[in-house]
């Protein structure tokens, strides 16, 4: 996994696939993007080829993906306010808390990483 993340083409391929209605066109490019991200959320490389084989299939590894991007950021965003809250309180032992519970759920690596 490259150490620079770069979602940004993930997100408008999912903006324009799931929000404006456009259809999903499986080039090399698009399958290069959608399995490096796979890959960059914790997804496996199996898993991603099968997704690959099939319109449906690719369809629903960009809806994971996204999804693991989307909701890895609120939570982990929710749970760093929390715990600088706890920090500042002098609740150290809560603020490490919030921490270890977002570890216990968390998939994406570049998240996990960060928490």
């Amino acid at each position: 996994m490259d150490n620079e993340i770069a979602w940004s083409p993930i997100r408008t391929l999912a903006r324009r696939i799931f929000s404006q209605g456009e259809p999903l066109a499986l080039t090399e490019e698009t399958k290069a993007l959608l399995r490096r991200t796979a890959s960059e959320v914790g997804l496996s490389e199996a898993d991603a080829q099968t997704a690959l084989a099939s319109e449906e299939g690719a369809l629903s590894l960009l809806r994971d993906s996204s999804q693991r991007i989307h909701e890895g950021a609120r939570r982990l965003t929710s749970a760093l306010h929390r715990m600088y809250e706890r920090q500042h309180a002098g609740d150290l032992d809560g603020a490490r808390k919030e921490m270890q519970e977002v570890l216990t759920v968390e998939v994406v690596p570049h998240y996990r990483a960060i928490a």
